[in-house]
């Protein structure tokens, strides 16, 4: 049985890929092969794809925040401190890495009058180019969470206490 399957892999129609690498789709072949070679192998931590990951996502127009309420809190907190080393380009996302793949999940605030669908879109499509070109990674998913839609009246209702508290 064994003889059968070597075989069959000598066809041109098969890759060279490592056994359980699943698909064998040309698409599957780029991004993998590139992390795992003869030489040693690359990992990758979740805290980089997710820092990737946060910064695609705040290129899109139409992203107010990342992150939910608590979040966005500890992260204006941090803010506040002195050293606090600035909001964390992380924030609102997360990741899971494999040796292959890819999965993010976005929480996020998104601006008012934008099309949630489309915004959606052009963060998936962002967070997929960024994280598979700089990583190699292949990306199985992005799901995108809008927890909040922001009103510039939010910022106007924030301005006026803030003398009062001088």
């Amino acid at each position: 049985m064994t003889e059968t399957a070597d075989k069959t892999s000598d066809s041109p129609s098969s890759s060279s890929k490592p056994a359980g690498s699943g698909k064998t789709s040309s698409s599957n072949d780029g991004p993998s092969t590139a992390l795992v070679t003869e030489q040693g192998q690359t990992t990758i931590a979740d805290a980089v794809v997710s820092k990737i990951a946060g910064i695609a996502a705040r290129e899109v127009s139409g992203v107010h925040a990342l992150g939910g309420g608590a979040a966005r809190a500890v992260g204006a907190l941090r803010d506040r401190l002195p050293g606090g080393g600035g909001t964390s380009q992380s924030q609102g996302v997360s990741v899971e890495v494999g040796e292959r793949q890819a999965a993010v999940d976005i929480q996020l605030v998104a601006e008012y009058g934008v099309s949630i669908v489309d915004l959606a879109a052009g963060i998936r499509r962002n967070v997929i180019s960024s994280v598979e070109r700089m990583t190699g990674l292949e990306v199985s998913e992005v799901n995108v969470a809008v927890l909040d839609v922001y009103l510039a009246s939010d910022d106007d209702d924030q301005e006026e206490e803030e003398p009062r508290v001088q």
